[in-house]
């Protein structure tokens, strides 16, 4: 490859899985030799406001080779089909579906399931960054030669966990507070498992305020509140001893890509609860159980199995032990992106 790469990105203003996937392949493409130069791309995307489709087509004319963020390019396919007609290369990397995203009116989240096909199938090659993504791009869009590009995952201790110190289990809810990632699906299972021991933590900034204040009413209305910490956002140390003393991860997210957070819960050897049907079951790696999205009695039920049978606990955390060793790493996933380039065409 004999040019630099622009990377049109754009970032979160409170941490997320995108933004960390960005910072650690950017860094592995630098690494590779590569000159990566990120252009970031302000706006309300993938809602963008007056001007910004504009200047982002206008960003697109500095760079023969371009990696653009999908919550860009799913609002903009004027922009990524002017780019690549005028022979730029633009992969497009997908994160997420746009469309799914519950915290958006339905008629944007309509309009963008049409304009994200649009710009997938303009593009010079297409990343998804796990199996579930590429299997929709081609379901969603018809785009079949989607690249998979897993996010890797730091080796961590094993986490001892607080049931093995003779403490309740210690269940861990992890993500931003949105309706999305759901996490009263959570609170309405261990309302119904009051009678049995745990505790629970839910952990992330609180991107939704009004349903941050429902958490709290809910779980002080049923009378857990010496049971379910609501945290707020946790980092650095204070997130690593959060991670020591837990024994499960609940990830509840009713559309999920892949879910770092259930890899990362793997790299420390705890086994998780996952959304069917989504990106998370991947990540997963088989190392606990499943339920359908929003379903809290379904929930409620695997919870149940889990906390009382002490063997089916142990086989959990046996299993993702096993896992722990299989991780993929950050440096494939940048060799898979830069590979995009040397395999795109312009003119798809």
């Amino acid at each position: 490859m004999g040019h630099g790469i622009g990377f049109a990105r754009w970032r979160s203003d409170v941490a997320s899985g995108g933004n960390r996937y960005d910072d650690e392949v950017s860094a592995e493409l630098r690494r590779r030799g590569i000159e990566l130069r990120e252009h970031p791309v302000v706006g309300a995307w993938p809602v963008p406001g007056p001007g910004d489709r504009e200047r982002f087509a206008t960003l697109l004319q500095a760079e023969r080779l371009w990696l653009v963020d999908n919550i860009v390019a799913a609002a903009a396919p004027e922009a990524i089909e002017a780019a690549t007609g005028e022979g730029r290369t633009v992969v497009v990397l997908m994160h997420y579906f746009p469309a799914d995203d519950l915290s958006l009116p339905s008629d944007d989240r309509d309009a963008l399931a049409a304009s994200e096909g649009r710009a997938v199938r303009a593009a010079s090659a297409v990343v998804a960054t796990s199996a579930w993504t590429a299997r929709e791009v081609a379901r969603r869009y018809g785009r079949r030669d989607a690249l998979v590009a897993v996010p890797g995952v730091a080796m961590a201790d094993p986490a001892p966990g607080s049931e093995r110190d003779g403490r309740a289990p210690a269940l861990l809810w992890l993500a931003r507070v949105t309706e999305t990632k759901d996490p009263l699906t959570l609170v309405a299972a261990l309302v119904a498992l009051r009678g049995l021991p745990w505790t629970a933590r839910l952990v992330g900034p609180l991107a939704d305020a009004d349903l941050g204040d429902e958490l709290r009413r809910r779980v002080a209305g049923a009378g857990l509140a010496d049971r379910i910490e609501i945290t707020g956002p946790r980092a650095g140390a204070e997130l690593d001893e959060i991670w020591r003393r837990t024994d499960l991860l609940v990830h509840t997210a009713r559309a999920e890509a892949y879910g770092m957070v259930v890899s990362e819960a793997l790299g420390r050897g705890i086994p998780s609860i996952v959304p069917l049907g989504t990106g998370a079951t991947e990540a997963q790696q088989g190392a606990g159980a499943v339920f359908p999205p929003g379903e809290a009695g379904r929930l409620t039920r695997v919870l149940h199995d889990w906390l009382a049978d002490p063997a089916l606990r142990e086989r959990w955390r046996d299993r993702a032990a096993a896992q722990r060793t299989r991780l993929p790493a950050w440096e494939a996933a940048a060799r898979i992106i830069a590979g995009a380039f040397d395999g795109a065409d312009p003119h798809p």
